[in-house]
């Protein structure tokens, strides 16, 4: 589907609206309309689609990895600045650094506009980030020597930047190539200086930092295993509240979480006054379709017959079975002709498809729509789309019907009729 509604985050909270009790059981259809709720209208303002969304966008989440890694270099910027104020280094020191810094990051920027992360295993490249960073550190501590004291602190918060996504084993390489690299900072250091008290100076850090640091990344290896745990349960409670939301047969939403969302959109409409429509769509002669394909055949055309109706809904749109071979389809923030349109592009698209050869007869949908009136109950917004439905049904079937919205309260309206008028069992 295609882009995303401003009414498409409305639908996700909690506490599910509808508990499985015995005010609202699954086998009786006009208790799933139930206007009674426990819960206050600001608790309702949880949305059942963030529950869908609960990751971040990638635009979002990669604008937060620069902000990250933005705000490490400008921390060691102002530890630098700090040094160079108290003149401790040189102000040739702070310009490399800044050059350095003037190069490389629009380098690793341009490489992820250019999408060349996509071809590295780890496609945020934090460890070639990493190693660029200590070779950062390593440049500015041989051109001055006392920016080791910032050495050892910063080489943590390095490895640390990595560790959810780079190896132990990648992260002791790192840290050897550091050391490394240190040991012959310090060697030109000497060659250059000879002086041996700025020698012992050096290999005492080296020293401290050669020991602490692959302790340091064998005990971020613990938190690693429960980085990696954590977030195997969490796809697992992912993919179960979807399992929970979904007809495990037709793949669309489940009965539960479309009455439950549709009794949300009714409440937003009350508060907000947005405009909400609501379509009841059956299948004409089911039964028919069973006999001749078979239960299994029959399966396989509503499986069909969903995917086809997903395609063609819009984004936002909540689509869902019902039950049997009827199904709902919920329009938020939609005004009836708009509603009305996809309706019928639904219903154009079922009749064109290229079912089956054993069907003796092709396989059609009625379809009844109808818009909310603010105040209305929800088992009353239903029984007005079931009802232009059931009069899709006998106006020869293939159809949609509309059930123009008037005012609540209107004497043209007719009495509602009884419970099992509106839900009993669908027509063939």
């Amino acid at each position: 589907m295609g882009a995303t509604s401003p009414f498409s985050t409305l639908f996700g909270r909690k506490k599910p609206l509808f508990a499985n009790t015995d005010a609202f059981p699954l086998t009786d259809a006009i208790l799933e309309f139930d206007d009674s709720s426990d819960e206050t209208p600001a608790q309702r303002h949880h949305s059942r689609r963030e529950m869908d969304l609960s990751a971040q966008p990638r635009d979002r989440a990669a604008t937060q990895r620069w902000w990250v890694a933005s705000g490490l270099i400008a921390l060691y910027f102002v530890a630098l600045l700090g040094f160079h104020a108290m003149d401790l280094v040189q102000a040739r020191t702070v310009f490399v650094a800044l050059a350095l810094v003037a190069v490389c990051v629009p380098g690793f920027a341009l490489a992820f506009a250019l999408g060349l992360h996509h071809r590295a295993k780890e496609k945020q490249l934090k460890l070639p980030i990493s190693m660029v960073a200590c070779a950062g550190l390593l440049v500015v501590c041989y051109l001055d020597p006392i920016l080791q004291i910032l050495m050892a602190p910063f080489a943590f918060i390095v490895v640390a930047y990595a560790m959810y996504r780079v190896s132990g084993r990648a992260l002791m390489a790192l840290a050897g190539m550091l050391m490394a690299g240190y040991a012959l900072v310090i060697a030109v250091h000497y060659a250059e200086q000879g002086n041996p008290a700025l020698l012992r100076l050096e290999l005492a850090h080296w020293l401290a930092l050669a020991l602490a640091l692959p302790a340091f990344i064998l005990l971020i290896g613990k938190v690693q295993k429960l980085h990696r745990v954590l977030h195997r349960a969490s796809r697992k409670i992912r993919n179960i509240q979807e399992d929970a939301q979904r007809d495990t047969l037709v793949g669309c939403f489940n009965r539960r979480y479309t009455v439950a969302a549709l009794e949300e959109q009714k409440q937003l409409a009350d508060e907000s006054g947005i405009p909400l429509c609501l379509a009841v769509i059956d299948l004409d002669h089911f039964k028919r379709i069973n006999d001749e394909l078979g239960h299994l055949g029959g399966d396989e055309v509503l499986r069909t017959f969903s995917r086809v109706a997903q395609d063609n809904v819009r984004a936002g749109d909540i689509f869902g079975r019902y039950g049997g071979e009827e199904f709902l389809l919920i329009f938020p923030g939609t005004s009836l002709l708009p509603a009305l349109n996809t309706c019928e592009r639904i219903r154009s698209h079922v009749e064109s498809h290229p079912w089956t050869d054993v069907l003796k007869s092709r396989v059609s949908v009625s379809i009844g729509v109808t818009q909310y009136i603010l105040g209305e109950s929800v088992l009353e917004f239903f029984s007005r789309a079931d009802t232009a439905m059931y009069m899709a049904k006998e106006g020869g079937r293939n159809q949609v019907v509309v059930e123009e919205p008037v005012s609540k309260g209107d004497s043209s309206i007719a009495p509602l009729g009884t419970e099992k008028d509106f839900l009993g069992t669908p027509a063939p």
